[in-house]
């Protein structure tokens, strides 16, 4: 992993307009992302991940979102560009994977077509050149038949073949930074595998840096360098990958990792967080966001205005709730 910082957030907040009010689904993240390092940020649905990924490039409709804070991209905050602008650097510097390549990909254009479009818009190269790149990519992606897939359209395609697709999109002008945004969630085990390792092998080989958005806490063992935790609109723990699953300190961050089915617990009951996420709307602005879902932890194990503390080297935790924290069933400290 290079040392080399490529991006930095500082106090992002992401707002949706409800009505005339405008709520917070994420809310003051603050992260930086390195050459060649893989970034996971994980967490249940709706905590935020995805709000992150689209505040980066840009994807939020102007009118009904509202982003604050610094995106420092190429010493540049690109935080409010505009679509001119953030047009300039999607897809030549910053790659997107989306979470479903059939909504990403246009049913009425072949495959190949939509591979050199992005060619056209970001480089020099003349129309043999970017036939010759579209068949590599496609080749390098493992596509076993280049030229035919070329002229398929995307319904033609499995969705491991689409995912393939989309991720060759991403990769053609060699971005700096890749935001894989749930890149597997509806492909089956064996080619979520696949295509895990190929973003691993492309990553090493244009030394990007890849912020992975998943729930899959197997694929964030397997792949990642450094992992945020997220909960309702906020980092609640980041550490070194090693780090987090061999000492996870922050309630949540240990509710999730015991509610994974493990092979050699088979008579052990999962662990069942309680209660639900709070809806925009309904999110507790001050105090712990987790806590009415930990009630037998006192109030006054929490702090009034959690912050990020760094308890060792490079691990943050939020709140100080995580040094007298126990699972329901295990009694007190």
């Amino acid at each position: 992993m290079g040392n080399e910082k490529i991006l930095e957030i500082k106090d992002l907040h992401t707002a949706f307009r409800f009505q005339d009010e405008y709520f917070d689904a994420v809310d003051g993240v603050s992260f930086s992302l390195h050459k060649n390092e893989l970034l996971a940020i994980v967490g249940e649905s709706g905590c935020g991940k995805s709000t992150i990924a689209n505040s980066i490039v840009g994807l939020h409709d102007k009118n009904f979102t509202r982003v604050s804070g610094e995106i420092i991209y190429n010493g540049k905050n690109i935080a409010n560009y505009s679509e001119e602008q953030f047009n300039e650097i999607r897809g030549k510097e910053i790659g997107f994977i989306f979470q479903d390549p059939l909504a990403a990909l246009n049913p009425l254009h072949k495959i190949g077509k939509q591979i050199e479009e992005s060619l056209i818009y970001h480089t020099d190269l003349d129309k043999e050149q970017r036939h010759e790149r579209m068949l590599q990519l496609l080749d390098q992606v493992g596509i076993v038949n280049p030229k035919r897939t070329a002229n398929q359209f995307p319904h033609q395609l499995s969705g491991g073949m689409r995912q393939r697709v989309v991720i060759a999109i991403a990769l053609s002008c060699k971005p700096n930074i890749i935001i894989a945004d749930e890149p597997t969630t509806a492909l089956d085990v064996t080619i979520q595998a696949q295509i895990l390792d190929l973003l691993t092998e492309l990553q090493n080989e244009i030394n990007a840096g890849i912020i992975l958005i998943t729930h899959d806490l197997g694929v964030v063992a397997q792949m990642a360098n450094r992992v945020a935790v997220m909960y309702a609109g906020e980092f609640v723990e980041v550490a070194q990958a090693k780090e987090l699953f061999s000492n996870p300190l922050h309630p949540y961050t240990r509710s999730l990792l015991q509610s994974i089915p493990q092979s050699d617990l088979v008579e052990e009951e999962l662990h069942v967080i309680q209660g639900m996420v709070p809806s925009l709307k309904n999110l507790p602005r001050k105090g712990c966001r987790f806590a009415a879902r930990v009630p037998w932890i006192s109030e006054s194990e929490h702090e009034e205005n959690p912050v990020l503390h760094e308890v060792s080297k490079d691990h943050f935790v939020r709140c100080t709730c995580w040094e007298n924290f126990h699972f329901e069933n295990e009694g007190g400290c």
